[in-house]
């Protein structure tokens, strides 16, 4: 009997998920393909489209270069899945049945109830996100009325939003445009989870950038012209840009499986499986059980690790053999400030933290081993210049 396995999302664990199951599954399955659109976007590189909108031919890639041609693909907005008749409910169209389920619909900004943040900032989860702010920044910082630079203030200084600040600089530089860039963290130093050294290599690259920086207190409202942070310094912003944290789905609050009540992301054992034992969760929008007894990171790496294992377990399920267990292997970090980086922990690296040509052309390696991965070589050299 053949089965029928949908998989949900176009991300790093959507789309790794697909390549997974075509190479474990074969002919024992019909794999479906689900997602609001029809791409993979590399996610970790689309802050280079602040920067330059064409970058996006590069971290743009066509849902029809990745899967094979036994898989189908559906666009549509995924809107519940129906446990009980085993079936995805889609928007404008019909609903998919399946066996097995493969979630990866990523996730959503979360805003911390904060108010006025929602409504006054952008975010930076998909492509569209990063052209939006590009043409804000362009049109405040040539708006000919003004006589003062264009404030753009970035909320957030972990990965994304120290990346994005990068960016934005390297715009400003590169068309002299007259901007100032704020950098606002509400924890003590950017980057909070990694090490001083690390931290430290950060903060001077952000410095010679001329980004300000601002931690050690929170955003706690926001209105159309101005970010107040704690209980006293405000900053009037003509682009804010939120990336602070992240949460489940809208539509996974309308699914019955458990799920972390802080996150409303799906609980997940460390084989992927949910409460229901035909629906696996993998990338941002689970959180995995770990031996550490912490979740699986929501990072890229983790999703793509996840990936490579999910079709197999897949497959052992159909056979009805032990399912393989996954943990997370950290292989270190790299992180762009503008066309510099800084690299820490990295595997087979002497050096715990370091940056210059090496930090940046791990960085560049990175994205070029993920797009040879799901595509093919040639795509991969193409991309490498604007990563």
């Amino acid at each position: 009997m053949t089965e029928n396995v949908v998989v949900l999302g176009s991300g790093y664990a959507g789309a790794g998920a697909i390549k997974s199951l075509e190479a474990e599954v074969g002919n024992r399955a019909t794999i479906t393909w689900i997602s609001d659109v029809d791409h993979h976007l590399v996610l970790h590189e689309a802050h280079r489209c602040i920067r330059d909108p064409s970058i996006q031919q590069k971290v743009r890639i066509p849902i029809e270069e990745i899967k094979g041609p036994q898989t189908e693909f559906i666009q549509a907005e995924v809107t519940g899945l129906d446990l009980d008749d085993r079936t995805v409910e889609l928007a404008d169209h019909d609903d998919v049945a399946y066996d097995y389920c493969v979630v990866g619909i990523g996730s959503s900004t979360a805003f911390f109830g904060i108010d006025g943040l929602e409504r006054y900032s952008h975010t930076l989860k998909s492509l569209r996100d990063a052209l939006d702010i590009h043409d804000d920044i362009k049109r405040a910082s040539k708006d000919a009325s003004r006589t003062d630079p264009a404030q753009v203030v970035v909320g957030g200084a972990g990965l994304s939003g120290i990346q994005s600040a990068g960016e934005i600089a390297v715009f400003r530089d590169q068309y002299r445009a007259p901007i100032d860039i704020h950098l606002v963290e509400g924890l003590d130093s950017v980057f909070p989870p990694g090490d001083p050294e690390v931290q430290g290599k950060l903060t001077k690259l952000l410095n010679e950038k001329n980004i300000e920086i601002h931690t050690g207190e929170f955003i706690t409202e926001v209105d159309g012209e101005t970010v107040y942070i704690g209980d006293e310094k405000e900053l009037e912003y003509d682009v804010l840009l939120w990336t602070g944290g992240i949460t489940g789905r809208e539509m996974a609050a309308s699914v019955d499986l458990d799920q972390d009540e802080r996150s409303h992301r799906f609980q997940a054992e460390s084989t992927f499986e949910t409460s229901d034992d035909r629906v696996f969760a993998i990338g941002d929008s689970a959180l995995i059980e770990q031996p550490s007894g912490d979740g699986a990171p929501p990072t890229a790496q983790a999703a793509w690790q996840a990936a490579e294992v999910v079709g197999e377990n897949i497959s052992r399920s159909i056979d009805g053999r032990p399912l393989r267990s996954w943990t997370y292997d950290d292989k270190g970090t790299a992180i762009s400030v503008g066309e510099s980086a800084v690299a820490s922990n990295v595997v087979g690296v002497p050096f715990d933290t370091f940056g210059g040509y090496g930090a940046k052309a791990l960085k560049k390696g990175i994205a070029a081993k993920w797009i040879n991965q799901i595509t093919d070589y040639k795509r991969a050299l193409k991309a490498w210049p604007d990563m």
